[in-house]
């Protein structure tokens, strides 16, 4: 019985938080840390590292003296009032197009990495291809695919893990010094957005809340969230920190900008390969999942049929890659830097609404202020 009640309370929780923050953007991760340095990096994942906690800590206290059933926008609307909810969801819908359309981006080129050289064609042939299959699960709405999201990381991790093993002596400890050589000022906050992007987890902790809810009393329920949440930050850090010292310590300056394809040069076929294809599963359940709950959003919060706001959550992405914008990193960076840092402002005025320390509130302000004006003057360039 107390080993049920402490996977219902902690172990549950943890993996549902922890499996939403690993996405994406931890791909982009060795590439940056490249064009940085390892040592600003490091910098980067020890105080942002630090920031988030303390952010989605925040979060976590406000999710606790919020009614159940409620996300961002919602919360946002319940604490500042309908127009700052309505902003919010604007950016959480921009937000969401950002990241299905990074999604798109990574997991056709890992798609077209592994069948291009068997069945021919074109990249873009496999954009259409995995725009298509993706669309396609949304449409009927198979909800199945978004339970094995965590499974499919934790796959991933399993190939890198055995690529490590396997594969160590290929590790040349040298490489991480290529990066510190070829760091240039004009990459020093580089890492801000990406670092941002690759952490950030606050969408999770309302449902981790109302798991803790249904099993424990208001007041445990504060205090084990508390440590869940730090916890559920850590585990990405330090995995993050492991993806980044085997792919950089392997690739070195030929490290690419989505990483696994760097490995596949190095290591030749077999588990980079797998690792490669188990990308091409990871990016497109996280696909699927971020593009049900979009759907959703619009049919409830907008009223909007379902074939129409299956239509705008789906090509929406598709338009905006034709268009252009497919630049990986810059997208990554976009992200976490301006439209996360909205959401950490927000979730500040939140805090402050309910009577959170000042003393806290306006120097982190002053960090995603900062970061924002930081990621449109880079994004804009």
């Amino acid at each position: 019985m107390a080993k049920a009640s402490f996977l219902k309370n902690y172990i549950y929780p943890i993996a549902t938080l922890s499996g939403s923050i690993m996405g994406v953007g931890f791909f982009s991760l060795p590439y940056i840390a490249l064009k940085a340095g390892i040592f600003a990096m490091l910098a980067y994942f020890l105080v942002l590292g630090f920031l988030i906690i303390l952010i989605h800590l925040m979060y976590g206290e406000i999710a606790l003296k919020t009614p159940d059933f409620k996300r961002f926008p919602g919360f946002v609307g319940f604490h500042l009032g309908k127009q700052f909810g309505r902003l919010s969801f604007i950016f959480t819908a921009i937000g969401s197009f950002g990241v299905l359309l990074v999604y798109l981006i990574i997991g056709s080129d890992f798609l077209s990495n592994v069948f291009l050289p068997i069945f021919g064609g074109s990249k873009l042939l496999y954009v259409f291809i995995y725009f298509a299959l993706a669309s396609l699960v949304i449409y009927f709405g198979i909800k199945v695919v978004s339970k094995i999201e965590l499974a499919v990381i934790c796959f991933l991790l399993l190939v890198l893990f055995l690529i490590f093993i396997k594969d160590f002596s290929q590790i040349k400890i040298a490489n991480f010094f290529i990066s510190n050589a070829g760091a240039g000022i004009k990459n020093l906050f580089l890492p801000y957005g990406a670092v941002m992007f690759s952490l950030w987890g606050t969408g999770m902790i309302p449902e981790t809340e109302e798991m803790l809810a249904k099993n424990l009393p208001a007041q445990a329920g504060k205090k084990s969230i508390n440590k869940i949440i730090i916890i559920a930050i850590l585990i990405p850090i330090v995995i993050y920190l492991f993806f980044i010292f085997l792919v950089l310590g392997i690739t070195g300056a030929n490290t690419t900008q989505s990483a696994l394809l760097g490995l596949k040069s190095f290591l030749g076929n077999g588990l980079s390969s797998l690792g490669i294809l188990v990308g091409v599963a990871t990016t497109f359940v996280g696909f699927i999942t971020l593009g049900l709950t979009l759907k959703k959003m619009l049919i409830y919060d907008l009223k909007i049929k379902n074939f129409h706001s299956w239509v705008i959550t789906c090509f929406v992405p598709l338009i905006l890659f034709l268009m252009g914008l497919n630049s990986f990193i810059g997208l990554v960076s976009f992200i976490g830097g301006v439209l996360l840092g909205i959401d950490g402002i927000l979730i500040l005025l939140m805090y402050k609404k309910i009577g959170g320390r000042k003393l806290l509130i306006y120097p982190l302000s002053l960090i995603f202020v900062l970061g924002i004006i930081y990621e449109l003057v880079y994004f804009i360039k």
